[in-house]
């Protein structure tokens, strides 16, 4: 039987979502950041011939260049003011959220409520601007050498003047997306990093359609094939959904309470453990990781000399861990399945949620209250977070290697095809919540309309 809620949200209309003046003010906040958003991926930084660069770009393209290009809406093959997108961003994220669970000071920080966690936002902030300059420096470096190298002058004025003015125009964009993203989350509807990722897949995503539908018609790609891939991604889609929504209740049971009757009354709830209580973090820092060193050593190595042994090296590593291959795909699984663990734990706490359970009574029926409530908790999410790493793990490297082998661009994999979904279902979550939330604001404001009429 379906609860109050569900009840009240399957009742939601078009008529209720107009009366929702506050929603709404939330949604076009968030169409408008996503808008300037994608404005800012067409504003090259200062020096950059645009039709040069989208020249250089294809000369480079192919890999891991192509990935980092798909999360940033196409900005880096502009080399647009947001080329590094929010990458430097949520990689400062895993670096502070790590520290937070290993480093003592940090631990203390974290326990100390709205107060610490301002404080490691604040570090997250710093350590952003940190990597962003370094990545920043490395990208606009490897973008004068390509010029010189390719004979493509993308650069107009190569120099010092350039380098600074790059250097700090990639700084602003990312620290300015960050800031969108952040209003987004707090002013609008939705996960402001989430939605800046997702905006920049779905606008790379009719190109890559037309892509394959006319690899189709002309006879380059086998129609078989892309029938198959059409298929495959409404599988994956119904199988994200289903997975998204899948959950593992714990029943809760509280002691037997008076009730107005005077009678004994026990009550029962439950607590629900999401199947992939992670979400799409673990593939978007597996992802992080792998783009912040590769793309630096794919930039950095074209200034080096062909023939000499560090090229050799550097060709090496690059060759190996292309998009595609097994050792690239080795190290993202491995990712995912540790992101899994490592956010999961972040995310649910044992020891918390048992003291919580005790303080207010409540027990799982055949378990003890406190430790062994803890260790119950501690198993039982482990279970879960096996199953929700396999799910991830299957979602995101099997359509890759079956896509890599055929050729189809990366923005059509199994990833891209996770984060889209995952962050569709949580906006429309929230949209829904909120209309919820209204209809209960007006339910309590007819309720003491007639209560005061009936005095």
């Amino acid at each position: 039987m379906a609860s109050a809620a569900e009840q009240l949200g399957s009742s939601i209309s078009l008529g209720n979502f107009s009366k929702a003046t506050e929603l709404k003010k939330r949604l076009w906040f968030t169409l408008g950041a996503l808008v300037l958003f994608r404005f800012l991926s067409f504003v090259p930084i200062p020096g950059v011939d645009p039709a040069a660069m989208q020249a250089l770009f294809q000369t480079q393209s192919g890999g891991i260049l192509d990935i980092f290009n798909t999360f940033s809406g196409g900005a880096l093959e502009r080399m647009s003011v947001i080329a590094l997108g929010v990458m430097p961003y949520i990689t400062a994220s895993i670096v502070v959220q790590l520290g937070a669970t290993l480093y003592g000071p940090w631990q203390a920080l974290r326990k100390e409520g709205e107060t610490g966690r301002k404080k490691l936002n604040q570090y997250t902030r710093y350590l952003t601007v940190l990597l962003t300059l370094v990545q920043g420096y490395a990208v606009v470096r490897g973008l004068e050498s390509q010029s010189i190298k390719q004979g493509i002058q993308a650069v107009v004025e190569p120099g010092l003047v350039f380098q600074v003015a790059g250097t700090i125009s990639l700084v602003g964009g990312t620290l300015f997306l960050m800031w969108i993203g952040e209003q987004i989350t707090s002013r609008g509807i939705g996960n402001g990093v989430s939605l800046i990722i997702m905006a920049g897949i779905v606008a790379g995503l009719p190109r890559g359609i037309v892509q394959l539908f006319e690899g189709g018609r002309s006879g380059t790609m086998d129609p078989l094939i892309v029938v198959s891939i059409v298929l495959l991604t409404a599988a994956l889609v119904v199988f994200i959904c289903f997975m998204e929504r899948a959950q593992r209740r714990v029943l809760i049971q509280y002691p037997k309470r008076q009730t107005a009757r005077g009678l004994m009354q026990q009550e029962r709830s439950h607590l629900p453990i999401k199947i992939n209580t992670a979400g799409v973090i673990p593939p978007i820092f597996a992802s992080s990781l792998l783009l912040m060193p590769l793309t630096v050593l794919q930039w950095a190595g074209s200034g080096v000399d062909p023939n000499s042994a560090s090229s050799e090296w550097l060709i090496t590593i690059s060759t190996y861990l292309q998009h595609g291959t097994p050792l690239y795909m080795l190290l993202y699984g491995l990712g995912i399945v540790f992101f899994c663990f490592f956010y999961t734990a972040v995310q649910f706490n044992s020891e918390e949620t048992s003291e919580n359970l005790k303080r207010h009574g409540g027990f799982i029926p055949g378990i003890r209250p406190g430790k062994a409530t803890e260790h119950y908790f501690d198993f039982l999410l482990t279970r879960v977070t096996v199953v929700g790493a396999a799910y991830l793990a299957l979602i995101c490297l099997i359509p890759e290697f079956l896509l890599a082998q055929a050729g189809i661009p990366f923005r059509l994999g199994g990833t891209s095809l996770l984060i889209v979904v995952n962050v569709t279902m949580d906006t429309v979550t929230q949209i829904q919540s909120h209309l919820i939330a209204h209809e209960y604001g007006n339910l309590i404001k007819k309720a003491k309309l007639k209560s005061g009429r009936r005095r």
